[in-house]
């Protein structure tokens, strides 16, 4: 059996195979740097029992790579391994058909309990993410702004608060010039914004970075 991780920084993945490699000797480890590797080596490989993703990659990132494991009826569960807040991505995460949500600075020893739980079949839900799914339950969603943006149109907010201009978030997600600039005018018009410089504040006032 073989554990898959893709994470497009060389170093991180190499250094996440050698921390899991003792604990986990019967598995052979793969590597894919995107999405779209992921889903190549996938559909190349019928003896994968789990996938370690980075949510933010370049080409293809790790919720598109959920939504086109299922439009392929892939059924390998996903922990996904992220910097990014849990508040605004792991809800769309596990929407998307995520196993576990995980942020990048958790300790070794829980990140091993996490994946003996998803080998086993089961989903791996942390306290804080179990809190923001009663409070996601209790609390209407159409007052919550950053909720009408749609996966992709989060990915473009989250590339213009770096400072990337719209042909280069076009290049690193893989979508001509025009179509990201549809997204970035939905997305002034959702949140009610007017330029990019008050999409960096948005962003940074609600750690969408």
């Amino acid at each position: 059996m073989k554990i898959l991780v893709v994470d497009d920084h060389v170093i991180l993945r190499k250094g996440l195979i050698r921390i899991l490699k003792t604990d986990y000797k019967a598995y052979e480890f793969v590597e894919a740097s995107n999405g779209v590797g992921a889903i190549s080596v996938l559909l190349e490989n019928d003896d994968i029992a789990l996938v370690l993703s980075d949510l933010s990659m370049h080409v293809m990132n790790g919720i598109e790579m959920l939504k086109q494991m299922k439009i392929l009826n892939i059924k390998v569960p996903v922990i996904m391994l992220t910097m990014h807040s849990e508040d605004h991505y792991a809800i769309r995460a596990l929407k998307a058909g995520v196993y576990g949500f995980l942020n990048k600075d958790i300790k070794p020893a829980e990140l091993k309990a996490a994946i003996d739980k998803v080998l086993t079949g089961k989903k791996h839900i942390t306290d804080r993410l179990a809190d923001l799914l009663s409070d996601r339950i209790s609390n209407d969603l159409n007052d919550d702004l950053i909720a009408l943006l749609s996966d992709r149109e989060m990915e473009v907010v989250r590339l213009i608060a770096t400072g990337k201009t719209v042909s280069e978030i076009a290049t690193e997600i893989g979508l001509g010039v025009s179509t990201v600039s549809t997204y970035r005018t939905r997305i002034l018009k959702k949140l009610n914004l007017k330029n990019n410089a008050e999409i960096v504040i948005y962003a940074l006032e609600h750690d969408l970075k």
